[in-house]
């Protein structure tokens, strides 16, 4: 009998991550500990993107994924979503030139209507800048829920089965071609931030079989030392997928070390 594994991808062992998912959490909390108002620390926050971008990028990472703002972060206060929008719209119009120039390509994925049409110009330019760039991709997970994922994903699944006039391919690999992150392999490490351990909607598909890292370290302050602990963490685990640790042996002795 032959036995198929629910996982699209079985990945080599490897010492760094290919895809990096991160919910940067602990922001307002950040400057609530400092008697600041809570945008500040969203601020503050954009600092340390710019850092785990960058080394991420150093590190060799291929994919990182970072979530922005959920679909359920709509709830918050006015002023504060206010306030977001606003930090989005800086953060594409100064940061885009710099990823470009350091070869990485922007993404954005959610449900992008629900942003007026000035935001949703500059990610369309955005992309279409640093489309060719192969170095890093980043991704902006922005009015983003996994529940919202599947189910646009199951609509276009069926919507293009019908228009084809054939009974819906509900296979796993066809279905996942319609998720908003089909260009990315399934992430191998997820990182949150902040102390809270959860996934908040995020990725419900694809995280499946991630390595799970959770830190109280707030988000303002996740620096690179920060994303080292994680790499560690993460090379120090064994990614069995169903197999025996003496299956994966043969697998280890064949990975090179981490250059010095």
């Amino acid at each position: 009998m032959t036995y198929t594994s629910s996982t699209v991808r079985v990945p080599d062992v490897a010492t760094v991550p290919q895809h990096i998912a991160i919910i940067m959490d602990g922001n307002g909390r950040w400057a609530t500990q400092r008697r600041l108002p809570r945008v500040a620390g969203h601020a503050r926050g954009v600092d340390a993107v710019r850092t785990t971008v960058e080394a991420c990028a150093r590190a060799g990472v291929e994919y990182l994924t970072l979530f922005a703002f959920s679909s359920e972060n709509w709830r918050r206060p006015d002023d504060e979503v206010s306030f977001l929008m606003r930090l989005f719209v800086t953060a594409l119009e100064r940061e885009v030139g710099k990823l470009h120039a350091n070869g990485i390509r922007l993404r954005v994925v959610g449900d992008l209507a629900m942003f007026d049409k000035r935001i949703q110009d500059l990610i369309a330019r955005a992309e279409a800048k640093t489309a060719r760039n192969t170095r890093l991709t980043l991704t902006i997970a922005a009015n983003y829920g996994g529940r919202w994922d599947i189910m646009q994903a199951t609509r276009k699944l069926v919507e293009q089965s019908v228009f084809a006039g054939q009974a819906a391919d509900i296979s796993e690999a066809a279905f996942a071609q319609h998720l908003a992150m089909a260009y990315a392999p399934e992430p191998d490490l997820f990182i949150r931030t902040g102390g809270e351990q959860r996934i908040s909607n995020f990725l419900l598909w694809q995280l499946a079989y991630t390595e799970f890292y959770f830190t109280d370290i707030f988000w303002p302050d996740f620096d690179g030392a920060a994303l080292e602990q994680a790499l560690a963490s993460y090379t120090g685990r064994e990614r069995r997928f169903g197999r025996t640790s003496a299956q994966l042996e043969p697998q280890a002795q064949n990975v090179d070390p981490l250059p010095c």
